[in-house]
């Protein structure tokens, strides 16, 4: 769990293939995350019989869902006879409460990681499990999944933010080839994934109509409204900054983009939404008054 969570830390939530291959260290051993075929894994060096992770592929072969209310996860059953080690192991998982690793594949090669993730229902009819996400410290003590129903509910809606935001990250940087609308630097490490409309309010939804792909300091820069789009594309840099003088980061960073326009997706149905920049941009007019 420790290490699941490290690298989620590392990589902003999105965690590389490769990086979960190369497992993790116990009792001097290494040992395997599991494998990206089978879905269902436990590990040799475990003594018990229930499941250590579980993954869903990118392309969901067995239909493992999120409901979007934000009350379940569902897992399915390995395909074949009910009773196989791997099926054995995802319901050993739900007999003993034992928590898991949970690795959700949002794009190729890549995972989101939930840690830890407790099976909480069984259906052999359906072939399918339950999951519910746990508490990093309270439920990892001795008594499995103990946190109140209340704090878990909480805990589920905070994993379905973090699945939502995943999303709309790789589809805005997908939509925008990986560099900033502005400057079109394409260091992928300092292109963010950006919201014209703050994902706190009600119009502020994860969806890539609603998303700019922005270098760190652009992204800045118009999260504190010193730097607008107006509904058609243009950049408006505040006026108080372009009065300034200072060095070149802001010669050429900031002022040399005022006026310009942003590029867009090649898709139509993927560009900004002129309704949200416009009520973007009214706020940027406001601030910079």
């Amino acid at each position: 769990m420790t290490r699941a969570r490290e690298l989620t830390q590392a990589y902003d939530d999105l965690v590389p293939r490769d990086r979960l291959r190369e497992g993790f260290i116990f009792g001097g051993e290494r040992v395997s995350f599991g494998s990206f075929q089978r879905g269902i894994h436990r590990a040799r060096i475990q003594r018990g019989p229930a499941a250590l992770t579980l993954y869903t592929s990118f392309n969901d072969p067995y239909a493992d869902r999120f409901d979007e209310a934000g009350t379940l996860f569902t897992y399915a059953y390995r395909a074949g006879p009910i009773d196989q080690p791997d099926n054995r192991a995802l319901r050993a998982a739900y007999e003993l409460q034992t928590p898991l690793v949970y690795f959700r594949g949002l794009a190729p090669s890549q995972y989101l990681v939930i840690a830890p993730m407790f099976v909480t229902a069984d259906d052999p009819a359906a072939r399918t499990v339950v999951l519910e996400p746990g508490l990093p410290t309270q439920d990892m003590q001795p008594g499995g999944l103990v946190s109140g129903p209340d704090m878990r509910a909480y805990t589920t809606a905070e994993t379905r933010i973090r699945l939502h935001q995943q999303r709309f990250k790789l589809e805005v940087m997908r939509a925008y080839r990986h560099r900033c609308a502005i400057c079109a630097l394409r260091e992928r490490s300092l292109v963010q994934a950006a919201h014209i409309v703050p994902d706190i309010e009600p119009e502020g939804i994860a969806a890539v109509v609603n998303g700019l792909a922005l270098c760190a300091i652009h992204h800045l820069a118009f999260d504190r409204n010193v730097l607008g789009i107006d509904p058609n594309g243009v950049v408006h840099i505040a006026r108080r900054l372009l009065d300034e003088t200072d060095g070149p980061m802001l010669r050429t960073g900031l002022q040399g983009f005022h006026g310009a326009p942003i590029a867009v997706p090649r898709r139509p149905e993927d560009r900004p939404d002129p309704t949200r920049l416009e009520a973007r941009f009214e706020r940027f007019a406001r601030a910079a008054a």
